[in-house]
């Protein structure tokens, strides 16, 4: 299975293929919709990556897709900026996750 990430930002993207997964960058809704469509038709995709601001832009339809499908899992991530939201940071995200401290 791969992963694949829909990024709005190159920082992200670069981050993202420094680690072996592939993705694209995009702005324009009907440009998010069109990757995402895209993304869920490969069937060697298991994991769709998704930054806030992508899921903030079409959020209606990537909720959607969550509730309905069980295949791919749809992840949300926070770019470089964090969530935007004060304590949530990259770094407490990677440490909530991973049970470490950074």
């Amino acid at each position: 299975m791969k992963s694949f990430l829909i990024s709005d930002n190159r920082d992200t993207q670069v981050g993202m293929r420094l680690a072996g997964i592939t993705g694209v960058v995009v702005h324009e809704r009907k440009d998010i919709l069109a990757e995402l469509n895209e993304a869920l038709k490969n069937k060697e995709i298991g994991i769709i990556i998704i930054t806030k601001n992508i899921m903030s832009k079409a959020h209606d339809e990537i909720m959607e897709i969550k509730l309905k499908r069980t295949f791919p899992l749809i992840v949300v991530i926070p770019d470089r900026h964090g969530f935007g939201e004060e304590g949530l940071s990259i770094t407490k995200y990677i440490s909530e996750s991973v049970g470490i401290k950074i």
